[in-house]
Parts: structure tokens; sequence; C-alpha cells
């Protein structure tokens, strides 16, 4: 427990000294809720954007970072070491779910402030979606890192899949602004589970069925990233 606390610890330290993590995770919401300032329906964006915030981190960053790892051979020299490498995957777990809370937080308090936003009606639930969306996507962001052959790739494929889920699974937009078709299309998407867990934890009626999902391609994704990932 111990070691998984320090390196959760440095890989939080290294995150924030990233300054494309810092700017998409933490400054892009909250531009992107400034410029939405004028919609009357300003809270619906706000489980919108935690979504997508935890979609940057899990899906967009952190292929890249598990592939630079296993590419300067960091994950093969921890394998020799009382420190599994596996510690070293859940200690980036954490320090993506730290940083998407950070994100979203700071989110919030914006709102808050500035926009005189209410507060979640539903705070557990709420949690609870978060936590699982978080874990969602840094499963999904195992896959890619599993089959990516350098840091490169998994970077270009993490974009190529989080940039149009964000948009289809209503976590830039709201899913109401997109046509029907697009709708459809985005329904089969994995974020959109996650977005509608948490609007329905912010101000709707939580229901297990989006959690449920969340927890199928979890376990999904971990079974192919088990079975794929290579340590060097």
């Amino acid at each position: 427990m111990k070691a998984l606390g320090r390196l959760s610890v440095s890989e939080i330290v290294l995150l924030a000294r990233d300054p494309g993590s810092l700017f998409f995770m933490l400054a892009f919401p909250i531009m992107l809720l400034v410029l939405n300032s004028g919609n009357d329906n300003l809270e619906i964006l706000f489980p919108s954007y935690l979504a997508m915030i935890l979609a940057i981190g899990g899906i967009a960053a952190m292929p890249g970072i598990l592939a630079s790892y296993r590419e300067r051979k960091v994950l093969r020299r921890l394998a020799i070491t009382p420190v599994s490498p596996v510690t070293l995957l859940l200690a980036q777990v954490g320090a993506q779910v730290l940083m998407g809370l950070a994100g979203s937080v700071l989110l919030f308090a914006v709102g808050l402030v500035a926009f005189d936003v209410d507060l979640p009606a539903h705070p557990l639930p709420l949690a609870l979606a978060f936590v699982a969306c978080s874990l969602m996507t840094c499963s999904i962001g195992f896959v890619i890192a599993s089959f990516a052959p350098n840091d490169r790739a998994a970077n270009l494929i993490g974009m190529v899949v989080m940039f149009p889920m964000i948009f289809l699974s209503g976590a830039a937009v709201p899913p109401e602004a997109l046509n029907s078709t697009l709708r459809r299309i985005g329904d089969w998407l994995p974020l959109t589970q996650g977005v509608q867990a948490l609007r329905d934890g912010w101000f709707g009626t939580p229901e297990a069925f989006p959690l449920l999902v969340m927890a199928g391609i979890i376990a999904v994704c971990m079974a192919i990233a088990g079975a794929l990932f290579r340590w060097d």
C-alpha cells in the first residue's frame, strides 16, 4: 500500500506538470462553460462536462503514458523489483481519477460562484456515477494502450476514439442538441452511459441501468486489456 501511495503521488505530480492534461482537464471545460453561459439551461451542461473531463484523461491521455512506460522499459524494470508493474497501472488510474476530480471541482466552483448553479440533487449517486465513469474510461484507455505499438500511436488512437465519443455521447454538447441520427449512433457509445448516469445523479432520477452497463464495459475492457497488454 505504501508503494501504491508513493507511485500515485508521483503520477499525479507528473500529470500536473503536463500542459496538455492541465489545459484539457482543468481549463478547457471552464472555457466551454463560459462560452455557453448564455444558455438558459446551463446546469444541463455540468454532468456532460464531467464525463468529458474523465474521457480526456482516461481515453486520450492515459494510453500514451502507459505506452511510453512500456517503450522506455519502465514496466519491465519494475517487474524485477518488489513493486509490481500492476501497482504502477493502479497508480496511474488513481492519478487520472484525482485529476478528473480536481477538474470537476474547479468547474463546479466556477459555476457556483459565477453562474449561481444549484447543488447536485443526488450527491451519492453522482459520486458513484463519477467513479464508474472514470473507471470505464480508464479501462478503454487500457485497451488502447494494450495494442498501440508506441506512445505516439497510443496518443493518436486515443484522440481518434475520444473526440467523436465526447461529441456523439453528449459529453461536449447536450444530447438534445444532436439530430436523431447522431443520437442513435451515440446510444451505442460507452460514454453515453456515463453521461446519463452523471445527469441522473445531478438533477434526475438515479437508475441502475447505466451503472450496470458501465460495469459490464469495465469487465470486458479489462479482460481484453489483460489478454493483450504487453509489459515490454
